[in-house]
């Protein structure tokens, strides 16, 4: 009579050890991820001799305010210009090239066109291409247009975005009723009117997520306004505090100031940190398309 309890624990006993391994793994990869965060975060409360005679993973004395007020000062200020000039990339990048990504996917999705599979096939292909081996021929053809060392030449490369014309198609493709475009058109709406009013609404999450991943992507783009721009006025954050960095490393007369770095790289992240918290519920719906039909 004690047989059918042994034999219905040993599944459960093998269930739970199974769920222990992976909250492990889980907990070791959170750790992976987070460590550089609380290094960061730990680093931007010491100064300049702290961070280099203390306990790396731990706190010393509290210099966080100095810090920030050495960091919007220095240089008269240029941090909050480079701060302002990776809003304006992030955010005219991000806007334009989600519009562009939006207006492809659905016609990728929901129009008939000569080429349509072929053009598709091609947008495949793009995504495989690395952004960085592109940087150097679009160089060339801001050179021939006179947009080098000027805001165009990191915004305009950024408006095209492969993968969000593919994440959108596929969208447009499983989220917008055939059936809703056909009664719209024999309402008598154009074909951007049924674009605008009929299928944009019906995108609106998978919008989001390409806006978010594309302005972040353009927040953290480092190569590309390295090889445009040699105007400092004009640097975004990645390529300004590497400037900052180089100075320190190499010296040129002034003073080291780590600190200042390091608490520059933490605030850069601030405003990505917030824009995931505030638009989390869209994108994560945008990243579940096609999940359900």
């Amino acid at each position: 009579m004690s047989l059918p309890p042994a034999t219905a624990a040993a599944p459960v006993a093998r269930i739970s050890r199974g769920a222990v391994g992976t909250h492990l793994v889980m907990a070791l990869f959170v750790a992976y991820f987070l460590l550089p965060f609380w290094w960061l975060l730990v680093a931007a409360t010491k100064d300049n001799d702290g961070l280099f005679g203390s306990e790396p993973l731990w706190f010393a004395d509290l210099h966080l305010v100095d810090n920030l007020r050495l960091l919007f000062t220095q240089d008269d200020g240029l941090y909050l210009r480079w701060m302002g000039n990776s809003a304006l990339y992030a955010v005219a990048s991000g806007v334009g090239a989600t519009a562009i990504a939006a207006l492809a996917g659905y016609a990728f999705a929901k129009l008939r066109f000569p080429g349509r599979n072929a053009l598709f096939a091609l947008l495949l292909g793009l995504i495989m291409v690395p952004a960085t081996a592109l940087v150097l021929p679009t160089y060339l053809l801001m050179a021939e247009a006179g947009l080098v060392d000027s805001v165009w030449a990191v915004i305009l490369p950024s408006l095209l975005n492969p993968f969000g014309v593919y994440l959108l198609r596929v969208y447009a493709h499983d989220s917008v009723p055939d059936e809703m475009l056909e009664a719209a058109r024999i309402d008598g709406a154009g074909e951007f009117r049924v674009f605008r009013s009929v299928a944009l609404p019906a995108m609106r999450p998978a919008l989001v997520t390409v806006l978010l991943f594309t302005m972040v992507a353009s927040w953290n783009n480092f190569f590309l306004p390295l090889v445009m721009l040699s105007d400092q006025s004009l640097y975004p954050l990645t390529v300004g505090l590497r400037s900052w960095y180089l100075s320190a490393t190499i010296g040129n007369g002034g003073p080291a100031l780590f600190n200042v770095i390091v608490v520059g790289s933490l605030v850069a992240i601030v405003p990505l940190i917030a824009a995931f918290l505030l638009l989390q519920r869209y994108w994560r719906g945008g990243l579940t398309i096609g999940a359900l039909r």
